[in-house]
């Protein structure tokens, strides 16, 4: 066995140094054809730029609210660190792409007759790479002229900022759009309220009410709008929060006290729930005064609370948002990135080699099989059936 072995092993020496012209000359022929093609090629070079994106933001405005609405602050129960992911994916939109080609003419530089075509050549020439420790991101830019390069990894990061500007992604911001969206609502409902107020006034004089009875409804109108507050503070939380979250359910369990005890103190008066006051006791007119001036203090105290976390977030938004931080602005590099020639030659070197080896070992078993007489026949055999098919499949 180990002397069939060896025979084998010398067997396929023989056929090597007997192919050795066939083998050097496809070798070196691959080779050298790979060389001269990698000199042909435009130099391609690579501009790297490196941010880091915003870091964790925090949440003073619902502690803001919180506190104003009588509760324990919820500052920093709430912080989300915004992925570098996210800027990654931003840095891909189209919204951006589409920017870098008006800005530097890429459609007749890649000559290139669609926008969408466009898009997918310049995203062949960009690699984006996010550090999964430090957070940072490299962005790789390739071209032939290395300013261009360099340009064009600097203008990403100029469009991105200006992108994120317009864009509600770091926490603050959702907060901010949140309470600016009630604010207006809010507002509305006052200034109809204060007309309301004001065309009683007109038509049924000023009608001075008790003092005691105005410290109650001004309690009444607190306690509500602390409870709006309340639920405004609750819809922020549950857009961050699980239901499991120790601090949501500590706030839904103050939501539910202080509407039961608006509940208590708007039937103390009878069973009708609107007046505490019993309203045998009060004229029509004095009523309904009462009713409006509930209601206008009930907005005013809704609108000072929702300014004031409003102020909060939008202070939030300026500290925390468009901090996108250059930790290596690019430079036009001085050597090419593209082609690597040395590697290309040394990789078609060996694949010439090992594919002449191949053709070595096939042209000695043909020509041992047209020595032997069962082989010739299988191999005509074959020519045959490849006659008979060949027409076939032409038609």
């Amino acid at each position: 066995m180990q002397q069939e072995d060896e025979i084998n092993l010398l067997d396929l020496l023989i056929v090597l140094l007997k192919r050795k012209r066939l083998i050097m000359a496809v070798t070196f022929g691959i080779a050298l054809v790979t060389a001269i093609i990698s000199l042909l090629m435009p130099p391609i070079y690579r501009a790297e730029t490196r941010i880091l994106p915003p870091q964790t933001s925090s949440s003073s405005a619902l502690g803001m609210l919180s506190a104003l609405s009588g509760e324990v602050g919820l500052a920093g129960a709430i912080g989300i660190k915004t992925p570098s992911d996210l800027y990654a994916g931003l840095l891909k939109s189209n919204t951006v792409l589409d920017r870098i080609i008006e800005r530097f003419k890429l459609m007749e530089l890649y000559k290139q007759k669609y926008l969408m075509d466009t898009r997918k050549s310049l995203l062949d020439n960009i690699d984006i790479a996010v550090d999964s420790k430090s957070g940072i991101i490299t962005l790789s830019v390739d071209d032939k002229d290395p300013v261009r390069a360099a340009d064009m990894a600097n203008a990403f990061v100029d469009e991105l900022r200006k992108l994120t500007r317009g864009l509600a992604i770091t926490e603050a911001s959702q907060r901010r759009l949140f309470f600016e969206e009630e604010l207006k609502n809010t507002k509305l409902n006052l200034m109809k309220t204060e007309e309301e107020f004001r065309r009683l006034q007109e038509r049924t004089g000023a009608i001075k009410v008790e003092e005691q009875a105005k410290a109650i409804i001004e309690g009444i109108a607190d306690l509500r709008a602390q409870i709006a507050a309340k639920e405004v503070e609750l819809k922020v939380m549950r857009t961050y929060s699980t239901p499991n979250n120790p601090d949501l359910q500590k706030a839904e369990e103050a939501l539910r006290a202080m509407k039961a005890e608006l509940k208590k103190l708007e039937e103390k008066g009878g069973k009708n729930p609107d007046p505490l006051i019993p309203t045998g006791r009060l004229p029509e007119v004095g009523i309904e005064y009462i009713r409006k001036l509930r209601d206008l203090k009930y907005n005013e105290t809704l609108y000072e609370l929702l300014t004031k976390a409003y102020e909060a977030a939008r202070l939030d938004e300026a500290r925390d948002a468009v901090i996108i931080q250059v930790v290596d602005k690019a430079i036009p590099p001085d050597k090419r990135a593209k082609p690597k020639r040395t590697l290309m030659v040394i990789v078609a070197t060996f694949v010439g080699f090992f594919l002449s080896v191949f053709i070595a070992f096939i042209l000695e078993w043909r020509n041992r099989a047209l020595e032997n007489s069962e082989d010739r026949k299988r191999l005509d055999a074959i020519k045959s059936y490849l006659r008979f098919t060949l027409p076939f499949n032409k038609r």
